[in-house]
C-alpha cells in the first residue's frame, strides 16, 4: 500500500491536518477539526482500497479503537476530577497561601516551579502548568523579568514532573497502558526529570531581580466536600494502579470505578452538604438555578478539544500505520541510529512535533526494546517539548496566560540552558538504569 494512491493521499492528508493544528492561533481552528475529519477520511480511503482489492482493515480497526477508547475514559475521569476540585476551590486557595507568604521573587520562584514539578505526575502537566502560571502572574507585580523566568520554569517543571508518573502526560499514560514500562519503574525517571529541571532552573535563579512583590491578605476557603473529593481522587488514582497491577485489568476499569465514587460523592453533597453550606452562608435556600455539586455540570467543562484532538491525531496515526509507514521509517530509523540515539533524537524532535503522535507512532513501530530503552523515550519525549515554548501542551497554555511577555521568542532565549538540562536528564538516566542492562 506504501507505493499506491492510498499510501500517498494518507501521507499527503495527515501531512495538511498536521499543518492546519500547527497554524491554529493564526487561522482560528480549533486542532481538534481538522484532525478528526482526516483521520477518519484517511481510514476511508483505506477502505476503498481494501474492498476493491478484496481485503479489510475491520480487525485492526477495533483493536485502534479499544486503544484509544480506553485512554479516552482514563483522561475524562482525571479531567472530571480536576474540574470539581477546581470548582471547590482546591487550586485557589493554594494560589491565596502562596500570595499571602510574602515571599520574595527568588522564593516564589523556587516554590511555583518546586510545587509544579511534584502536582504535575498527578494533575498532569498542562493543568498544574496552567495552575502555577496564574499563581506567578498574580505575585509578579508586573515584573517582565519575573514573569519571563517562572513561566519558563514551571513549563520545565511541568514537562519533566509529567515524565515520573503514568498519569503525568498523555505519553506516559501511553506507554503504561501498552505494557511497555510497569507502573513502579517509572520512579525510575524520578532523578532524571528532577536533573532536567534543576539545572535550568538553577541558572535562570541567578538573573532574576532583586526584593519582593507587594503582599496580599487574600484568604480562599475551600467550599464543603473539597478534601473529601480530594481524598477520593487519590483512592480512584489506587483504583486504577490496583486494576491494572494486581487484576491485570486495563487501568481506565479503575479510573471508571472512581468516577462512580464521584458521583455518589456529589450525590450526597448536593443532597444533604448544599444544606450545610447555606447555612454557613446565612442563606435559607440556593440562588443558583444549577446546583453548584451537579456532577454532569463538571464533565460539561472537559476539554473535549483536547480529547478529541487525542481521538482523531491517533486515529490518524493508525492509519500510517495500517499503510505501512511507521514500520518503513521506524525500522530504518533505529537499525541505523541504535536505539539510544534514536530515542534521545526523538526528543528533540518533539519540540517541533507534539509528543502524542511521536509516541503513538514509536508504539506501533513493533520495536524490540528493552525497558531501559522504552524509560528513555518516554523521558525524552517529555521533557524535550520544553525547549520550545511551542514544543508541549503546557508551552502552549502558559503562553496564553501573559502573551505580552512569555513569547516564543522570550522563551528561545533560555533554549540553550534548557537544552543543558535535556543533556543532564540523559546523562542521569544512563546512571540510573545501569542496572537494566
Amino acid at each position: 500500500m506504501l507505493n499506491s494512491w492510498v499510501g500517498y493521499s494518507t501521507l499527503l492528508l495527515f501531512i495538511i491536518a498536521y499543518l492546519l493544528v500547527v497554524f491554529e492561533e493564526k487561522i482560528h481552528l480549533k486542532k481538534s477539526k481538522p484532525v478528526v475529519l482526516i483521520g477518519c477520511f484517511m481510514w476511508m480511503l483505506i477502505g476503498i482500497y481494501e474492498i476493491k482489492h478484496e481485503g479489510g482493515a475491520h480487525e485492526f480497526v477495533e483493536h485502534l479503537i479499544s486503544e484509544i477508547g480506553a485512554l479516552f475514559f482514563f483522561l475524562l475521569v482525571a479531567m472530571t476530577y480536576i474540574n470539581t476540585l477546581s470548582s471547590l476551590n482546591v487550586f485557589q486557595a493554594l494560589r491565596a497561601w502562596l500570595l499571602s507568604k510574602g515571599l520574595g521573587f527568588r522564593s516564589l520562584f523556587w516554590a511555583t516551579g518546586t510545587i509544579t514539578f511534584f502536582i504535575s505526575p498527578v494533575a498532569d502537566n498542562m493543568t498544574s502548568a496552567l495552575l502555577m502560571s496564574t499563581v506567578a502572574l498574580a505575585v509578579s507585580d508586573g515584573n517582565r523579568k519575573f514573569i519571563v523566568s517562572a513561566f519558563i520554569n514551571i513549563v520545565v517543571a511541568a514537562n519533566a514532573g509529567g515524565t515520573w508518573s503514568p498519569f503525568g502526560d498523555i505519553t506516559t499514560l501511553m506507554v503504561w497502558t501498552s505494557g511497555k514500562v510497569g507502573t513502579f519503574t517509572f520512579c525510575y525517571l524520578l532523578f532524571p526529570a528532577l536533573v532536567n529541571w534543576f539545572i535550568p532552573a538553577f541558572v535562570m535563579s541567578l538573573f532574576l531581580p532583586k526584593g519582593k512583590p507587594t503582599g496580599s491578605k487574600e484568604t480562599i476557603a475551600m467550599k464543603p466536600g473539597a478534601k473529601r473529593c480530594m481524598f477520593f481522587f487519590a483512592l480512584t488514582i489506587a483504583t486504577a494502579v490496583s486494576f491494572h497491577q494486581f487484576l491485570d485489568l486495563p487501568p481506565f476499569l479503575g479510573m471508571m470505578t472512581g468516577l462512580g465514587y464521584l458521583m455518589f460523592v456529589q450525590y450526597y453533597m448536593k443532597k444533604w452538604g448544599e444544606k450545610a453550606f447555606l447555612k454557613k452562608m446565612g442563606l435559607k435556600e440556593e440562588r443558583r438555578k444549577v446546583s453548584r455539586y451537579e456532577f454532569f455540570k463538571q464533565v460539561e467543562q472537559v476539554e473535549f478539544d483536547t480529547l478529541l484532538f487525542f481521538f482523531g491525531v491517533l486515529t490518524a496515526v493508525g492509519a500510517l500505520s495500517y499503510v505501512g509507514f511507521l514500520a518503513c521509517i521506524g525500522g530504518g530509523f533505529y537499525s541505523f541510529m541504535g536505539d539510544t540515539t534514536a530515542n534521545t533524537a526523538i526528543g528533540l524532535l518533539s519540540a517541533i512535533v507534539d509528543n502524542i503522535p511521536i509516541m503513538y507512532a514509536v508504539l506501533n513501530m513493533d520495536l524490540t526494546m528493552e525497558v531501559d530503552q522504552w524509560l528513555l523515550i518516554t523521558l525524552a519525549a517529555g521533557v524535550g517539548g520544553s525547549l520550545l515554548s511551542i514544543g508541549s501542551a503546557a508551552g502552549v497554555a502558559v503562553m496564553g496566560i501573559n502573551r505580552e511577555n512569555y513569547t516564543f521568542m522570550s522563551h528561545l532565549k533560555w533554549t540553550p540552558v534548557i537544552a543543558l538540562g535535556y543533556v543532564g536528564s540523559i546523562f542521569t538516566w544512563w546512571f540510573v538504569t545501569m542496572g537494566m542492562r
